[in-house]
Order: structure tokens, then sequence, then C-alpha cells
């Protein structure tokens, strides 16, 4: 299942990705497909995509020496937040940081410079509230539930191997 997603069997003696990490002396850890490096690279992923800030890919390769995590899952799951998808991400994570600090939030807004140098201490410290509340609570939920999945996937898949076995000696 979801483990068949990510990881497929190579019948070459030499995949691409091993090609790639030989040309560019690249540690396997940051190319790796297995539970814990994928369900790292999810969780480092979102983490940096809840978070309002121009080039969060930045963040993930910022991070990539302390956690060994697959790259380029985490980079593909921080543009999750993309232009499109950022304005109801930061109104949510704004509303969630007034609903956490129990803030009234700004009843109309005006698109001016003025208006945001005047408000922006309003919007700025619960925007962050909320984001910091997203990257943590929702990016370890999304982790667990990646890592329970790709153990059921495991467990599904020697059970009908199991099962096969049992028909064939039949």
């Amino acid at each position: 299942m979801i483990r068949k997603a990510f990881k497929k069997k190579h019948n070459k003696p030499q995949s691409k990705i091993d090609k790639l990490i030989e040309k560019y002396n690249l540690p396997k850890g940051y190319l790796s497909i297995n539970r814990r490096t994928i369900s790292r690279g999810i969780f480092i992923g979102l983490f940096w995509g809840f978070i309002p800030m121009p080039f969060q890919m930045a963040g993930v390769l910022a991070v990539t020496a302390l956690f060994r995590f697959n790259v380029p899952v985490a980079i593909a799951i921080v543009w999750l937040s993309n232009p499109i998808t950022m304005p109801p991400m930061y109104y949510m994570e704004y509303l969630t940081g007034n609903f956490l600090l129990d803030r009234e939030g700004i009843d109309s807004v005006k698109l001016s410079m003025g208006w945001f140098k005047e408000h922006w201490d309003d919007i700025i410290v619960p925007l962050y509230t909320g984001a910091a509340f997203y990257s943590i609570v929702v990016s370890s939920i999304i982790y667990g539930i990646v890592n329970l999945l790709w153990i059921k996937s495991v467990k599904s898949e020697k059970e009908d191997k199991r099962q096969r076995l049992k028909r064939f000696k039949k």
C-alpha cells in the first residue's frame, strides 16, 4: 500500500538512485527509502511547510545535517504550501493563533502599507502562534499516521505472502 508507493523493486544491478549517490558522493540516508527516512521527510517537510516564511526549502536543507531523512520527499512536501494554498493556510493559522491566545481577530482589512504597519503586531503574533501549533501538532500526527500505515502495509504483505505459500503447498 503506502510502502509500495515509495518503494519499487529494481531488477537492474545498479538503480538510478545508486548512480546519483555515487556520482555526487551523497550520504545514502538522504535518498534511502524506508519507513524512518520517509516518515521523517514527511514530518520535516510539513513542519517547514506550515511556517510562513520565504525559502521554506532552505529550512529543509538546513536541518539535513541534524536528522537523517529522505530529502526529496521533504522538499516535495514543503510544496504543499504553494502560492495557491498559502492564503487559506495562513488565514487558518491566524484564526488558530487568535483562538489559542484568546484574542479577537481584526474585523476590517485595508490593503495598504500604512494599515499593515499599524496592525503588524495584531497579525504576526497570532499567525506564528498558529503556525507553531500546526507545525508541531499536525506534523507529528501525520508522522505517526505514516508510520502506522507503513507498518500495516508490511504486515499485510507478509500475511499475503504466507497465504500464497499456504495455497501453493496444498
